[in-house]
């Protein structure tokens, strides 16, 4: 059976590393951007089975990532875990107008519970 494939748009590398390492670890394979525009791109030619995304990105914003991703028919079916550390009830609002499936706070989550968390999110929908 084939991998599933994770694309984690953030823009801290050191987080990236961490991330993709623990990911990797847990049997995903790894797609990774440092900005939105690239990101998205990564998204359109990977089609990953989750997208982890933060919303502060360079060069287009998490939000706007998410707007194409809904204006894509073939890509807004790939379920959005938003990991940021905004957590302000309008920006909550609007990642859930958008579709997200699930919000962590950065600083609330150890690595292994973000796995964790993708792992749940992907067994929910069906994506084992």
């Amino acid at each position: 059976m084939a991998k599933q494939k994770i694309a984690i748009l953030e823009d801290d590398p050191i987080l990236v590393k961490s991330l993709s390492q623990t990911l990797i670890a847990a049997g995903y394979e790894i797609f990774s951007s440092l900005d939105g525009e690239t990101g998205l791109e990564i998204i359109k030619k990977q089609k990953p089975d989750l997208v982890l995304l933060d919303i502060i990105l360079p060069r287009k914003s998490g939000f706007e990532v998410m707007e194409n991703l809904a204006l894509d028919p073939e890509l807004r079916r790939i379920p959005v875990m938003v990991l940021t550390n905004l957590e302000s009830s309008q920006d909550i609002n609007r990642m859930t107008e958008l579709g997200v499936k699930s919000f962590l706070v950065k600083t609330n989550y150890s690595l292994d519970e973000v796995a964790a968390k993708i792992k749940e999110t992907l067994n929910k929908l069906g994506n084992k």
